[in-house]
């Protein structure tokens, strides 16, 4: 059974439009550098489950399209890199501290479905990314969240 989860990217470091213009229309997912977001990507996103691309720390934060996980977990080079501005002095690449996944581009959602918009609907309201200070950039979505937003576009 496929899962579903919402990923965050400001537009101006990454946006859906970048992937969208990847010639594979596929990257990596990296620098992620929160153990709990790290872990859902590591221990339970699976090669085929959907994600929401959420644009955040932007004029209009929201859901803005859909990607596919394209690829199971393996450590983030970026990690690994002094140059990279994800350097991490403590991972070991004999022992990976942090990891990624690689997501392909499905579709851009017909508008962009705002944060103030979903705050707005109670089916949402025990939706993950809207509780309370939650700030992570990788969250799991259920289904029945994932079909009602699906249906606000």
């Amino acid at each position: 059974m496929a899962n579903y989860w919402l990923m965050k990217s400001e537009p101006g470091e990454f946006s859906i439009d970048d992937l969208r213009a990847r010639r594979s229309r596929t990257e990596p997912w990296d620098g992620v550098r929160n153990y709990q977001a790290r872990n859902m990507m590591r221990d339970e996103m699976r090669p085929g489950d959907q994600a929401f691309f959420y644009h955040s720390a932007c004029e209009e934060p929201g859901i803005v399209g859909i990607v596919k996980i394209a690829s199971e977990a393996y450590p983030d080079p970026t990690a690994f890199d002094p140059q990279d501005k994800h350097y991490d002095p403590k991972s070991d690449p004999d022992d990976p501290r942090w990891f990624l996944v690689d997501v392909k581009f499905v579709r851009k959602l017909g508008r962009t479905i705002g944060l103030r918009e979903l705050r707005g609907h109670d089916a949402l309201a025990d939706m993950v990314l809207l509780r309370r200070g939650n700030r992570l950039s990788v969250m799991p979505v259920s289904a029945e969240h994932w079909n009602y937003i699906l249906g606000l576009e």
